[in-house]
């Protein structure tokens, strides 16, 4: 694995693991539960709005080896190369990691795709669901101590970056972080900070790595309860001397500003202006992402009035995400970024975000399509696992 990046594309997906019991979410939301609860109760908002999403495979246990062993190959077999798994891990330890340590890494065909972790060191607050005036609490804060933050350097080093198909750009494991404005706060100073990174990269390398490929996530308009802004990303990420900077979501850059969907396609010219920036800004690669859509109304309480509302999962909506609009978004990208050189990664959010509405997983509308059209845009593989329905 870890072809030459040189020599074709990388797609990657991030995959957000709240598909799996977890006892933190038990402690909140009662036994058993996972968001697999909001996309079942889901309801239509307005006129010709599409819910519930109903997933072809039915609401699987991703901590099921078996389970992942499917979306796996579903994957590889359709021009996915990795997975990013959104991973946590707050001063009292991890949460959501069954998903990547019970069912991605006991898989049997594991290593046909490669993965990579976005420390989503983000706050947790309770939107699951959120009303129009609660459900904004805070419930496990996204800053941790110098001392954590040593302590989940070294698991990562240990735990995955030694695992033959961990994700590498020539040869230096890929790691990102999602929140800098947290990451800064752990150590106190921009100074204290690049010299934690400097401290985590002199241990990759006597790891036996050349060096760690460090991205970090930026984007200009907040999306989750509490994200801060950084008003000069680019000086921040020059001092702290990332190797490459991406992005999650077309909504940390691009406003929905028609109601309640605004197209596709003028989210989409917002975020190539937003994409050409970022090249010329930055003397690091920027890695581009592809959002499938957004429709995050599974995430708020469905008796209450839908409206948008400021920093809250009431907003608007992406429309006319459709698999063939997808599809020419795919070839706009490979296209573009075939005529760049260097490391070429892009992702795509996402592969699971069924209540975000931002999801490449088959349901029970489009089927296998928006898989189908990566596989078009970038090279399908064989089928390896059957790709039948199983239950719910």
């Amino acid at each position: 694995m870890n072809p030459s990046f040189k020599d074709r594309i990388r797609v990657g997906c991030y995959y957000f693991p709240n598909y799996h019991v977890d006892p933190r979410n038990e402690k909140i939301h009662g036994p058993g539960w996972t968001e697999w609860q909001l996309v079942r109760h889901a309801i239509p908002r307005f006129p010709g709005h599409q819910q519930p999403k109903v997933p072809l495979w039915g609401h699987e246990d991703e901590s099921d080896p078996q389970v992942m062993e499917r979306k796996i190959a579903a994957a590889s077999d359709h021009g996915i190369d990795h997975f990013i798994f959104d991973w946590y891990h707050y001063e009292d330890g991890p949460f959501l990691e069954r998903c990547l340590e019970e069912g991605f890494l006991k898989a049997r065909n594991v290593e046909q795709i490669d993965f990579a972790l976005m420390w989503a060191n983000h706050d947790w607050i309770n939107i699951h669901p959120m009303g129009r005036h609660f459900g904004k609490e805070l419930l496990y804060p996204g800053l941790v101590s110098p001392r954590t933050f040593r302590f989940i350097t070294d698991l990562i080093i240990d735990r995955y970056f030694k695992r033959p198909n961990y994700l590498t750009i020539d040869g230096k494991p890929y790691f990102s972080v999602y929140d800098l404005s947290k990451f800064v706060a752990i150590h106190g100073s921009v100074k204290a900070t690049r010299e934690a990174i400097d401290s985590f990269r002199e241990r990759v390398r006597s790891a036996g790595f050349p060096d760690l490929h460090f991205n970090a996530v930026v984007w200009g308009k907040p999306v989750l309860p509490g994200e801060v802004v950084i008003q000069d990303m680019q000086q921040l990420v020059r001092a702290l001397g990332f190797d490459s900077v991406t992005s999650y979501v077309w909504i940390h850059h691009a406003e929905l500003d028609k109601s309640p969907y605004t197209p596709h396609e003028e989210v989409l010219a917002k975020y190539l202006q937003v994409w050409s920036r970022m090249e010329e800004e930055y003397d690091i690669p920027y890695f581009p992402n592809i959002t499938m859509g957004w429709d995050n109304c599974p995430r708020t309480v469905q008796t209450d009035i839908w409206e948008p509302l400021p920093e809250s999962t009431f907003s608007n909506l992406i429309g006319g995400n459709t698999p063939e609009a997808f599809q020419n978004t795919l070839e706009l990208f490979r296209d573009r970024l075939a005529a760049r050189s260097g490391p070429n990664l892009m992702s795509i959010n996402a592969w699971n975000e069924w209540t975000e509405g931002s999801y490449i997983e088959p349901d029970t509308v489009h089927g296998m399509a928006y898989l189908d059209a990566v596989a078009r845009v970038f090279g399908a593989r064989t089928p390896r696992i059957s790709q039948e329905p199983a239950m719910a």
